[in-house]
């Protein structure tokens, strides 16, 4: 028989809240990039080059504010009332966003991530959605996060493993820093000619073009004259197809997320009530979407795969200048 221990009992060992952590390095062409991948929600809690933050960060015990970093899908943004049509069949998902009454950031937000490939300076995740009330499919994404000299390079792929055509959207949720510089003083720039108007729960209603609006940001505005969680088409392309947001600080530097050619949209959000350090303040995030907000109840830009079908794209986050 086991004598009971004198010292007591020993405490349960405390697992972060977004499960393992995922610390990254790589050290190539005189610079230094770091970053910090979670288990929960495939998300980036960390990112510097050089010593540099390229994006917020949140502690080891808190849970990701805000969705920070966290990895978007079936879809990203909100489905109206949790409601879309498959078939002439409505189909309805649980609520996530009760204060609206909406269906919000996929059904992988608060999902474990398997590791599939560990490696110094890249980790790839892979999760599963099963089939469930108000999304009968079950589709597998695979997630890889891999450092490079001047930022990360993130590739989502997707695969059907289920039976008929399945429908999905993708998208991430970075906040963007540059370095330790005030938010408030970085500059903003995307070439967008349109943004999605919406209605008081941030369901889209219609388009609008931006030009000589408040929502204009090809000039750069101040992030600090902004109040924005807008959802950004019609993006301009450069010669190779990518698409670019860029903040920018006073001294030059810029942190700038890109995306290829499946991201078609993005949302810029600036909210006033980012934690860092205990006081809650303005943030930036920028997210890579390849469809916009109510993708499944309108169908608008959504990726349908046929059974064994599979499907991948790229964005990223790099330091430059200017």
């Amino acid at each position: 028989m086991t004598e009971p221990s004198s010292e007591g009992p020993r405490p349960a060992t405390i697992h972060p809240p977004t499960g393992a952590q995922y610390r990254l390095s790589l050290d190539e062409a005189g610079h230094e990039v770091g970053a910090i991948v979670t288990e929960v929600a495939a998300g980036i809690r960390a990112l510097s080059v050089d010593g540099h933050a390229l994006t917020e960060t949140f502690a080891e015990d808190e849970t990701p504010p805000s969705a920070c970093g966290i990895t978007l899908f079936p879809w990203p943004n909100r489905v109206d009332g949790g409601r879309w049509t498959l078939d002439g069949v409505v189909q309805q998902l649980d609520l996530t966003e009760p204060s609206k009454g909406n269906a919000s950031h996929g059904l992988l937000r608060y999902t474990a991530y398997r590791p599939l490939v560990v490696e110094r300076h890249a980790v790839t995740l892979g999760a599963t959605v099963h089939p469930q009330h108000g999304f009968p499919f079950q589709l597998d994404l695979t997630v890889r996060h891999e450092l490079v000299v001047d930022g990360m390079r993130v590739t989502q792929t997707v695969a059907n493993v289920g039976r008929g055509r399945a429908p999905f959207a993708v998208g991430a949720h970075p906040f963007l820093r540059v370095g330790d510089h005030d938010p408030a003083t970085l500059r903003v720039t995307l070439d967008a000619a349109t943004r999605s108007e919406v209605d008081d729960r941030s369901i889209p209603t219609g388009t609008a073009p931006v030009a000589g609006t408040e929502y204009d940001l090809s000039g750069g505005p101040l992030v600090g004259d902004l109040d924005l969680d807008t959802g950004y088409r019609d993006i301009a392309p450069d010669d190779a197809g990518i698409r670019r947001t860029r903040l920018t600080a006073p001294d030059g530097w810029a942190t700038e997320l890109w995306q290829d050619e499946a991201f078609p949209f993005v949302q810029v959000f600036t909210p006033r009530n980012f934690p860092r350090g205990g006081v809650k303040g303005l943030a930036v995030a920028a997210e890579p979407m390849t469809a916009p907000a109510n993708a499944l109840a309108t169908g608008e830009g959504l990726v349908w795969l046929d059974e064994g079908e599979t499907w991948s794209a790229r964005w990223g986050i790099r330091r430059t200048r200017a």
